[in-house]
């Protein structure tokens, strides 16, 4: 395959992009949520598990502790035999209590709404700080999660598409510089929804792929 100029790339990126859209028209995060707290609390739950095994957690928790007052003053034990289903429980409850209990010390219970503050809170990365601003705030936010990384390697949408250990944070930054802000929340939930349905990570299945005819990875 000869070797594709950076112009040809990023019309590319913007066809298949622009067939992804037709494809998922109405792409939504995966998490349930009634509140930034909520989604905050869920997506730190979601690492290393699946959206959907968090949503048969999140309602008893969001029930017994529905706000970060609450969820502050909890007995840990208790907390951890509501999510133990979801893994990772111990760390997982530390950080939603540690989180919770700045919540009110820091932001009078509010959930911050930029990056820079965000990050600062117990187990909140780029990725779980970029669903919340994107999903709860309306603010431009780019999550790269294993999916995101998986389908723009194999569409070869960035640089070091064949790098056996990419940086999530390059990879934010490479895509997002080809991308309007106010795509960036659609344009990662139709990857991470395309890596779900079609581009699997041992095999994905190239022969329904609405992206086949373009994918590098497919010829």
């Amino acid at each position: 395959m000869p070797r594709e100029s950076k112009r040809a790339r990023l019309r590319r990126m913007h066809d298949e992009y622009t067939i992804l859209c037709r494809v998922i028209p109405e792409p939504a995060c995966a998490l349930d949520f009634d509140s930034p707290f909520q989604l905050l609390v869920a997506t730190v739950l979601s690492a290393q598990t699946t959206d959907k095994r968090v949503n048969t957690v999140t309602p008893a928790l969001f029930a017994a502790y529905p706000t970060p007052e609450a969820l502050a003053a909890a007995d840990p034990r208790l907390v951890e035999g509501i999510i133990r289903p979801i893994g990772f429980y111990h760390a997982k409850t530390r950080n939603i209590i540690a989180l919770s209990a700045q919540l009110e010390s820091r932001f009078a219970g509010q959930v911050p709404d930029t990056m820079e503050e965000l990050v600062t809170l117990p187990g909140v990365g780029r990725k779980t700080a970029n669903v919340v601003l994107g999903n709860a705030f309306d603010v431009p936010g780019f999550p790269v999660d294993t999916h995101v990384i998986r389908v723009t390697g194999r569409l070869r949408w960035r640089d070091d598409w064949n790098d056996p250990a990419p940086d999530p944070v390059r990879i934010e930054r490479e895509i997002t510089a080809c991308f309007p802000p106010e795509e960036w929340t659609d344009l990662s939930h139709r990857l991470i929804l395309h890596g779900r349905a079609t581009c699997h990570a041992r095999k994905p299945d190239c022969g329904t792929c609405p992206l086949n005819d373009t994918c590098p990875s497919a010829h």
